[in-house]
């Protein structure tokens, strides 16, 4: 049972060093505290198995120019020698697990395929064979691979996407890294991940949760023609950080009136209150940090693909994130943009040594226009003869 005992503030200090005991309530009363105690131990949170730190100190240790050679040399015959794959920089290794007998599963309307880790390249414009202009969005899937997959019977995530046990689904986690990087920049732990695999270290990791038949291998190596023309995918990245802005900057407001006696209240919110309550509002648009938000725009069309730089073409400019920052693509959830039986997608992923023919550089939706090709038909009309 729940006990209360006065004590003073030497003693809630003895009591505080414990973390046997959790504290309920404190109230102050005649100089004293009474505190409620309760035998109950602190709530653990279970990290997952990729939690750890991945960078190490980097500091000057005095290494010669032999010295770097060196341990340029050890790097590349372990990984193999430096390679330029789709206009990325990465390492000629193949994981000896990816080499393995793997089942492929069967697609079906409610299969959940993984997702590819790219970046964010720039803004450019395309136009239709109508004359339409159409602004889209450059994106890079810079040398992504499989690194593990977890069953649903063993993913455990220390944040459930669920409330009850009738809410979960049976989908399992697959680990996909991005961006095959030197090993020294990384601590020991962080490399040990993708030692045991067999794999480089990656600059980037992502969980995709996938159903069971669209588990892929570890090793796998995932291409842009993962997606297809024409398909809708949901995309999520971080936003660019604005720092600490007004109500203007952040909310739009439009602001005070700049002359007939305004003082110094140019861009200031006004009234943030009412008389009655005398509180401010849940929710009130107030001045305070804009940005570095993750955030995720649904139903983004593709419209191009670039096989030969692993490159693909969204229509939209308003994908979240800086230039060159990382973003997370897969197929959309919206209910009318989804894969049918009429339109399946390569499941679960895309296999080149599946392909009869090589596919061509560039890959366009029927409805714009191929600057390679004529734009303008002329035919020279047939002569008639004239009747006498």
């Amino acid at each position: 049972m729940n006990n209360l005992l006065p004590m003073t503030v030497s003693g809630c200090r003895h009591l505080l060093s414990n973390t046997k005991y959790f504290l309920h309530a404190n109230q102050i009363n005649n100089g004293l505290n009474i505190i409620q105690i309760r035998n109950h131990l602190p709530l653990r949170i279970k990290y997952p198995m990729w939690f750890c730190q991945k960078e190490r100190a980097d500091y000057c240790e005095m290494l010669t120019k032999k010295n770097r050679e060196f341990l340029q040399e050890s790097v590349e015959e372990r990984f193999g020698p430096k390679i330029v794959s789709h206009g990325v920089e990465t390492y000629d290794i193949e994981s000896p697990l990816a080499a393995e007998s793997f089942v492929r599963g069967q697609w079906n309307i409610k299969s959940q395929r993984c997702g590819l880790i790219g970046r964010k390249i720039g803004v450019q414009p395309l136009w239709t064979k109508t004359g339409q202009r159409l602004v889209v969005t450059l994106i890079q899937i810079t040398d992504n691979h499989v690194v593990k997959y977890i069953p649903p019977e063993e993913y455990n995530p220390p944040r459930k996407l669920y409330r009850n046990i009738s809410q979960k689904k049976n989908l399992g986690c697959l680990m996909v890294g991005a961006e095959s990087t030197d090993p020294q920049k990384f601590t020991k732990e962080y490399c040990g991940l993708f030692y045991k695999h067999g794999l480089m270290p990656k600059q980037r990791l992502a969980r995709f949760l996938v159903s069971p038949e669209a588990a892929l291998p570890t090793g796998t190596p995932l291409y842009v023609n993962h997606f297809k023309v024409g398909q809708h995918v949901d995309i999520s990245g971080i936003t660019i950080g604005r720092g600490f802005q007004g109500v203007m900057k952040r909310w739009g407001f439009h602001g005070m009136p700049a002359t007939h006696g305004t003082t110094k209240t140019h861009r200031r919110p006004g009234c943030i209150g009412r008389g009655r309550d005398k509180k401010v509002q849940k929710g009130k648009k107030m001045p305070g940090h804009m940005g570095f938000d993750r955030r995720l725009a649904r139903g983004l069309k593709v419209l191009r693909i670039n096989t030969k730089y692993n490159v693909m073409y969204v229509q939209g400019r308003g994908i979240p994130g800086e230039t060159n920052s990382f973003l997370h693509i897969y197929d959309t959830n919206v209910t009318h943009k989804l894969w049918n039986h009429h339109n399946q997608p390569d499941f679960p992923t895309f296999y080149p040594e599946d392909l009869k023919e090589p596919l061509p550089e560039d890959i366009f939706s029927p409805e714009l226009f191929d600057f390679r090709e004529p734009s303008i038909a002329y035919e020279v009309p047939k002569e008639t003869k004239k009747r006498r």
